[in-house]
């Protein structure tokens, strides 16, 4: 598959993840207009800018989630946008307000961005593994996690995890 004359638009470019589909999606010819909270942060974004075909085909936009139309203009000309921006904190004092809203009403607002733009034909939205990760139930070797291994926000607030 070649991205040739094809631009898609990463959110949470900095990530794990988001990186690696970056590093993907460049030595695949596509365009990429990654967001990032901060592009003059050279610790967020000098692995990016260092990825072959970054000089030509990797443009670094400075977006916030919360920002309701923070996206508009990134994903505007994109065929295609990669959600791949959450908070990522491990100690927190409100899971609420500083994990959960964020996500939920960046998802939206990136969403309501791509809603506006004819050129985009399809988002795709990643996901954490703390949407798997704590319900209780032991992980062994042998267990398939899958949809039905979602973290349960009951065990979750019991004990205390994001």
């Amino acid at each position: 598959m070649s991205g040739q004359s094809k631009v898609v638009c990463v959110t949470g470019a900095s990530g794990y993840i988001a990186s690696w589909l970056v590093e993907l999606l460049l030595q695949r010819g596509y365009t990429v207009k990654a967001t990032v909270r901060d592009p003059n942060d050279p610790k967020k974004t000098e692995h990016l800018l260092a990825l072959e075909g970054a000089k030509e085909r990797l443009h670094l936009f400075k977006a916030n989630l919360l920002e309701e139309g923070s996206f508009d203009s990134v994903v505007d000309g994109c065929d295609g946008v990669f959600h791949t921006a959450s908070p990522v904190v491990m100690i927190v004092d409100d899971p609420q307000a500083q994990l959960i809203d964020p996500a939920l009403k960046g998802t939206m607002n990136v969403l309501r961005s791509c809603a506006k733009v004819p050129s985009v034909k399809r988002v795709v939205v990643t996901s954490s593994m703390a949407s798997v990760a704590f319900n209780g139930k032991p992980l062994a070797p042998d267990v398939l996690v899958d949809e039905s291994w979602f973290s349960d926000p009951v065990f979750c607030e019991k004990s205390k995890v994001a």
